[in-house]
């Protein structure tokens, strides 16, 4: 892969690059000197460096960033499965050692603070690659490890790793029976009550689990054990009155239950695991487009008797390679998946809304691709809704089992804005994905991500299932796209609408901020609902808009910007909308306040100053602080397109108004045959 100028990696557009200069002729209102101007200069930079990123095939993809567990891990699973080899093991090290901090620790963002299970891995990786126990770097590290409580204080993830190499004892490590995958969907802790992204990871785990598999440790780690003669179980059993309690010993009784399990039953849910496995693997070998489902699986599969020269085998082992990122400096950095169908719809809106033509040839381009990504067979999300014809769109390349729901929303959003030369084709597509983003509604009127009503309370008390969010309940970000879709698509009245709109003003903040479940955090929660609301016929002066104006207005920073840190997951009253200022999270306040109906107000006048100053010369931001989570809190993510897309959003919007929100007001007021109602019409024959 070759690396873009912001990071990105794909290969550059070069034919339809000089299209771009259309961009410098976009009419831009008149007005005078000042802001306007300034965010007017700003918007033609920014579009001429986006659209300089497009794909040949038309795609956008920015590299996703996340934390150097992916790095380490890779290497601990080329060691387990004896294929490392010099050339990766070093550049890999290059780049987990390039992320230790002054204090010997690594973060899971940037900024963030050291993390002790991240740490760990990192540590044992650059063993793997060489690095000696007292060198300066590393004997930093496993003081404080130590001081920390040591392996013993970990995740269970982290335990696991080391229990492939008799660093742990698969004795103190929590049980997960393969058994589970016989469980029915309504009995509690079946497979389906997981989110999609844990079920995939869960299900090659229950087959390492009751495998316990050790390979000969190339050295000892003593220096990271407080006690290396008694590492033991990292804490004592919780009371039974309490529900950690009941998981805990639940476990136990799992363990004691391996001791008898019947090994025909036994034998017959691992395999019974691998052929849901091997059913679910993509076309281009990974699973589920993530790498953490991808290394387990093959795992899996190879203590099950596949050798790696099996298909299965070796397409996802060279899925794996694909999730690799050579910087120019030697170093590569693991992606925990890829971003392409969401950073393309996104792209696509950013240049439309800054005055890129309808019909410009990269936009088309952009949809044509878009198109060819809809997924038109039935995947796991169908266990809930089997009635449900598919029509979704996933987020990465290949991910035919688990298309979402936000990128659905999005992608319709997109395809509005395209005239594209099959009209016929693109009105077809949005039906489909119209209908399934109804049907995927809960039971409450919300949307989660990945599936339905998916909020069971007991997955995440497993003990096992200390590495970060299980489950997928509906949030407030995913409702507002597929809100302000559907108000797009006409359907603003349509009571499964109406239960939308009105769950999410029920989920307000006091403050008048909404959570971000897959941003960070308020700022993005309340950067998606009030476009949505607004879009949906709320009217700017609504109370909770009202509100809305005035909680970002209280926390703009003072350079005219917005941030928010990751730590308002966990700290809210101190970290809620508090950060340093950041592209995506200023163009996210503003988004909002331009749909408030706020553009002469000095807050967005100061937060577009931010940005066109801010700007670099390439038409680029620069942007080192993660605005994206997997996780809340234990998995977070720096989307490298985030910094341009959303600001070249947010600014085309001040400098052009909202044309495609006046235009979609304008096409759900129109009675007669317009296009929107052909694809209304789909949706209520759903």
């Amino acid at each position: 892969m070759t690396a873009t100028t912001d990071g990105s990696t794909g290969a550059t557009l070069k034919p339809l690059a000089a299209a771009a200069s259309e961009t410098t002729d976009i009419t831009i209102p008149a007005a005078a000197a000042g802001v306007p101007e300034a965010a007017a200069r700003a918007t033609r930079r920014a579009t001429d460096f986006l659209l300089s990123l497009q794909d040949a095939q038309g795609w956008w993809k920015g590299d996703l960033e996340t934390n150097v567990t992916m790095d380490a891990e890779d290497l601990l699973l080329r060691q387990f499965l004896g294929i490392q080899d010099e050339e990766t093991t070093r550049a890999a090290a290059l780049f987990i050692r390039g992320e230790q901090r002054e204090d010997g620790t690594w973060a899971t963002f940037y900024g963030g603070p050291g993390e002790l299970s991240a740490t760990i891995e990192a540590y044992v990786a650059l063993r793997l690659a060489g690095d000696a126990p007292d060198a300066p770097h590393m004997a930093k590290a496993s003081e404080w490890i130590r001081s920390r409580g040591g392996i013993a204080a970990s995740r269970v993830f982290t335990r696991i790793w080391l229990a492939l190499f008799g660093w742990w004892k698969w004795d103190d490590l929590p049980e997960l029976p393969p058994e589970l995958i016989y469980f029915p969907t309504w009995v509690p802790l079946n497979i389906y009550d997981f989110g999609c992204w844990a079920r995939q990871t869960i299900v090659p785990l229950t087959v390492v689990s009751a495998k316990r598999p050790v390979r000969p440790a190339p050295f000892p780690l003593d220096e990271l054990h407080t006690d290396p003669a008694r590492p033991g179980p990292p804490r004592p059993l919780a009371p039974a009155t309490s529900w950690d309690g009941v998981f805990q010993r639940l476990d136990k009784a799992l363990h004691a239950y391996r001791k008898v399990a019947p090994r025909r039953l036994r034998r017959a849910a691992m395999n019974t695991a691998a052929r849901w496995i091997i059913e679910r693997q993509e076309n281009d070998g990974c699973w589920g487009g993530i790498q953490p489902p991808a290394v387990y699986s093959v795992i899996a599969l190879y203590l099950l008797g596949y050798d790696l020269e099996h298909p299965v085998m070796r397409a996802g082992l060279e899925s794996l390679d694909r999730f690799a990122v050579w910087r120019e400096d030697g170093a590569r950095m693991i992606e925990a998946c890829q971003s392409p169908v969401w950073d393309t719809c996104l792209a696509t809106i950013a240049l439309a809304d800054a005055g890129v033509p309808e019909d410009h040839p990269q936009l088309v381009k952009a949809a044509d691709w878009m198109l060819g990504e809809q997924i038109v067979r039935p995947g796991d999300w169908s266990v809930k809704r089997p009635g449900l014809p598919p029509g979704g769109w996933a987020f990465e390349f290949h991910n035919d089992n688990y298309p979402d729901i936000d990128d659905t929303a999005e992608v319709v959003l997109a395809l509005r804005r395209v005239r594209h030369h099959d009209p016929e084709r693109v009105e077809k597509a949005i039906g489909r994905g119209v209908r399934w983003n109804l049907g995927m509604q809960s039971k409450n009127g919300a949307w989660g991500a990945f599936d339905v009503d998916n909020t069971s309370a007991f997955p995440n008390r497993l003990p096992f299932c200390d590495f970060g969010e299980v489950i997928d309940p509906p949030s407030a970000d995913v409702t507002a796209h597929v809100v302000e879709m559907l108000a797009v698509e006409g359907l603003a009245h349509d009571p499964r609408t109406r239960r939308g709109i009105e769950w999410l003003l029920a989920a307000q903040e006091p403050d008048g901020s909404w959570f971000g479940r897959w941003g960070v955090n308020y700022v993005y929660g309340t950067g998606s609902v009030v476009p949505a609301l607004t879009a949906a016929g709320l009217p700017a002066s609504h109370p909770a808009i009202r509100r809305a104006v005035t909680w970002l207005e209280s926390v703009q920073n003072g350079d005219g910007g917005w941030g928010e840190d990751l730590r308002s997951y966990r700290y809210v009253r101190e970290w809620s909308g508090r950060g340093a200022s950041t592209a995506s999270q200023t163009a996210w306040a503003l988004m909002a306040l331009l749909a408030a109906g706020e553009r002469e107000s000095r807050a967005v006048e100061r937060g577009v100053e931010w940005l066109a100053a801010t700007q670099r010369e390439d038409g680029s931001w620069d942007e080192p602080y993660f605005t994206g989570t997997g996780f809340p809190w234990d998995f977070s993510i720096n989307y490298h397109l985030y910094r341009q897309v959303f600001p070249l959003t947010a600014l085309g919007r001040y400098v052009h108004g909202e044309p495609f929100a006046e235009k979609s007001r304008a096409a759900r007021t129109t009675a007669g045959q317009t296009s929107t109602e052909t694809s209304t019409a789909e949706a209520k024959g759903s």
